[in-house]
């Protein structure tokens, strides 16, 4: 057999006997932990609640070897770590587990990919060649920054989803201003109405809306959705909102106008991503269409050619 297949085979049994071993020691202390509250006469059916659902013993036991990662190697720094809750909120992960979870993704799969290099690479690349080493660690690096890369991907979609839904928001709410209700009332109706077409926005409202009957001030709540969201077009109306508040100016005029300014800019970029699509178009044109049309058009042309001319030439 192999060297290089029975040292690969050999390190993925003792990784498998580890990993073994590591859930059978969690389980135990979770066992020892759950006997403990209950002697102390408490309950884990909040813990219970907040687990997720229809996870097998495999994924929750995943799962808490990421966290236990995430909570290793958590930044020191407490600006960084309010800065990474404040993208993953704005991504859309308000849990208490996820920066844990995030922070654990990184170094979990950074190992998973190396490891897999480091098992499966040798028959792409030679062992013994300097590229071996090269290559395992650039898996590593990859599945170190992948989870970077989604939570950008992500942090920009829920972005696009509330930008979109948000003139269809103001209308709501301006037709539930000039009805009678309060800007309070109106958050919170708009809120529960808005969410079946788009429910990131109605999430955002829904919980303005929390935060005003748990005592928030309403201008604190509306700044803190302009921190969760990090979108210039709700800080504007935040903005304007704050305004008519303090001079007791008409807030259902003044949404009816900031409603047809950002319509306007959902249409201009509409219109703008219109025009770039003729240059987007050129390239798979030139390389993919363009080629076959040639071959189709002149390529009858030039077998008549060659069998007319070439052994006449030849003759």
């Amino acid at each position: 057999m192999d060297q290089a297949l029975l040292l690969s085979m050999m390190v993925f049994l003792v990784t498998v006997l580890l990993l073994a071993g590591s859930f059978v020691v969690l389980q135990s202390r979770k066992t020892a932990k759950d006997w403990g509250k209950r002697i102390r006469g408490k309950t884990a059916t909040a813990e219970v609640a907040q687990s997720p659902k229809g996870l097998s013993v495999f994924s929750g036991f995943i799962l808490s070897l990421v966290e236990r990662l995430g909570q290793v190697s958590k930044p020191k720094d407490q600006a960084e770590q309010s800065q990474l809750r404040k993208t993953l909120i704005t991504a859309g992960y308000r849990g208490v587990r996820a920066p844990f979870l995030y922070l654990g993704s990184k170094l979990f799969l950074g190992i998973v990919c190396a490891f897999l290099f480091f098992i499966f690479g040798a028959h792409v690349v030679d062992s013994s060649s300097q590229h071996y080493p090269v290559g395992i660690v650039a898996s590593g690096l990859g599945g170190f920054y992948l989870p970077v890369r989604w939570l950008d991907f992500m942090v920009k979609r829920r972005k696009k989803k509330l930008v979109n839904g948000f003139p269809d928001a103001l209308d709501l709410m301006v037709v539930c201003v000039e009805a009678g209700l309060g800007l309070d009332q109106a958050i919170a109706r708009v809120g529960e109405e808005i969410k079946h077409g788009h429910r990131e926005l109605g999430e955002e409202f829904e919980l303005v809306s929390l935060e005003l009957r748990a005592g928030f001030t309403r201008e604190q709540a509306l700044r803190n959705l302009g921190d969760r969201t990090d979108l210039e077009e709700i800080r504007g109306l935040i903005a304007l909102l704050i305004q008519t508040d303090r001079f007791g100016t008409s807030i259902g005029q003044a949404l009816r106008v900031h409603s047809e300014s950002m319509r306007m800019n959902r249409r201009l970029r509409a219109e703008e991503l219109a025009a770039k699509l003729p240059v987007k178009l050129m390239l798979p044109l030139i390389a993919f269409i363009f080629p076959a049309l040639l071959v189709v058009i002149i390529g009858p042309g030039v077998i008549r050619l060659m069998r007319n001319f070439l052994p006449a030439m030849g003759g």
